[in-house]
This record gives structure tokens, sequence and C-alpha cells, in this order.
């Protein structure tokens, strides 16, 4: 009777407990929070019917549960064979990055139920489609030079397959390119002899160029040379002319004034007598001072 009467007790009490467990299991799931980068899908009994964004918010315990959806940049990374325009065997490692239109996450996840369905059927399909149609269209040497215009062709391709998803494509990566080891010995080869003959034609244009400077040094010199035999005849020219000048000035001076001739004769006595005259002269001294007289 006294076990029964125990039982009874500690039934009661644990019954008492039960409302005030649900209480706080019921506070504890009347709230979620939406971390950024990410929006909350809000689904009743499994449908979806909302979506909220970033922050504290609030829900009916047992009723309602939440799906985070990310909708910040995800990045797909793909490995694939294929092949290029001459039929080269070529495995290739894309990626692409690419986003949730935020307004979008909703109706992304009432088609897809979320983002790992849409990526499995939907995204990765069109992506090694993309990718497999646009290598064939490019030989071997023109992938490995020229990566940027089959990164634009996969881009093209894929906007075109992704049109009226509710998602962006960023951007893609071409991250590595193997080719057959005895294609790469060979662009090897052709690349090194490219290089040489490129550095050849360098050196004939420095050689070039060297010879043109030489021109153009013995052709200025050249000048320089004619410019001073130029100055050396006109100064000849000038001083002749001046001289002449001076020349044609004296002998008008000499001409208009006789007694200039006695005063030069005068200027270069050297005072000494002649022993000798010739005929009635008379010295020319005395004439000068007669004159003067």
């Amino acid at each position: 009777m006294n076990i029964s009467i125990k039982n009874y007790l500690n039934l009661a009490n644990i019954s008492k407990g039960i409302p005030l467990i649900v209480l706080v299991v019921g506070l504890l799931n009347s709230y979620y929070i939406v971390v950024e980068g990410h929006v909350g899908v809000v689904k009743r009994f499994g449908e979806a019917m909302d979506q909220e964004n970033p922050g504290l918010h609030f829900k009916i315990p047992f009723i309602e549960t939440v799906e985070m959806i990310e909708v910040r940049t995800r990045k797909n990374a793909e490995k694939m064979a294929s092949s290029t325009k001459e039929q080269m065997p070529v495995t290739i490692e894309v990626s692409v990055n690419w986003t949730v239109n935020k307004e979008a996450a909703l109706e992304l996840f009432k088609r897809y139920g979320g983002l790992t369905q849409f990526e499995q059927r939907i995204l990765d399909p069109r992506f090694r489609s993309a990718t497999k149609d646009t290598i064939p269209q490019f030989e071997a040497e023109q992938l490995i030079q020229d990566r940027a215009s089959a990164i634009q062709g996969i881009e093209h391709r894929l906007a075109q397959e992704m049109e009226g998803f509710p998602v962006v494509v960023d951007n893609i990566q071409i991250e590595n390119i193997v080719l057959p080891k005895k294609y790469i010995n060979s662009i090897e080869i052709k690349q090194t002899e490219k290089n040489l003959a490129a550095a050849e034609e360098h050196k004939l244009e420095r050689q070039r160029l060297e010879a043109l400077r030489a021109v153009n040094t013995a052709d200025a010199k050249a000048k320089g040379i004619l410019k001073v035999a130029e100055a050396e005849a006109q100064s000849i020219l000038l001083k002749g002319k001046a001289e002449a000048q001076a020349i044609e000035a004296k002998a008008k001076a000499l001409k208009n004034n006789p007694l200039i001739v006695k005063l030069t004769e005068a200027q270069a006595w050297d005072g000494k007598l002649p022993s000798t005259m010739m005929g009635q002269g008379a010295m020319p001294i005395m004439d000068i001072r007669s004159a003067q007289k």
C-alpha cells in the first residue's frame, strides 16, 4: 500500500512538471536567427510560406520550421574529359562562381527543394554541357595560350543555359588543362624556337638601329664641317670686302689731299739725308714746310 501511494505521488509530480517542460521547449522553439549571407525560408507543416532576412524572428513552435538558404557567392568545380578541335584528348578542370538571387530564394526552394537539389539537378549538368560544347572549338595550343577566349565561350553558353533561373553566374575559371605529355613537349620545343627567332629578330633590329644611328652621326658631322667651311668662307669674304673698302677709302683720301702723301713720307723717314740727289728737286721735308708756309 505504501509503495502504491509513493508511485502515485511520483506520477503526480512528473505530470505537474510536464507542462513546464513543454512551455520551456515551446519558448526555445518560438524564435530563430537568420545569419548574414542567408535568408530563412519559413515552412508550415512542410509547405514553404515566406522568407526572412538576417536577424531575429519568431515562429509558431512545433508547427513552423525554418530552412536556411545561402545567398552568398558559391563555387562549383568540375573535372571532366573532353577533346580539342584537332581531336586531341584533354582533361580540364573548371569552376563556376554563382549566387542565388536573394529575392527569389523562396521560389528556388519551392521549385527545387534547396541549394543541393538545384546544384545536382540544374546547375552542374548545364555547366558540364557548356564546357564540353566549348572546348572542342579550340585547338590545344589556343587553350594553353589563350584561356580567356575559352572562358568567355563557356560563360556565354552557360548564361544562355541558366536564363530564367533565380541565380546569377558570376564568373568561370579554367583551373587546369591536362594534355598528352608528347604534345606538351612539342609545344615547349616550338615555343623555344619562337623565342630564339624573336631574340634573333631583336638582335637584327638593334643592329639596324645602330647602323642608322652611325649614318645619322656621320651625316651630322658632315653637315657640321660644311657649316664651319661656309662660316670661314663667309668670314674671308667679309674680311676681304672690308680690306678693299679700307684701301678704296685710303686711295680716295690720298687723291683728295696730296699733303697726306708727304706726311706719310715724313713719318716713314729715318732722319738721314740721302747721299745723292737727282736733278734739282728739293728735299721732301723742306717741300712740306714750304707748302705749309
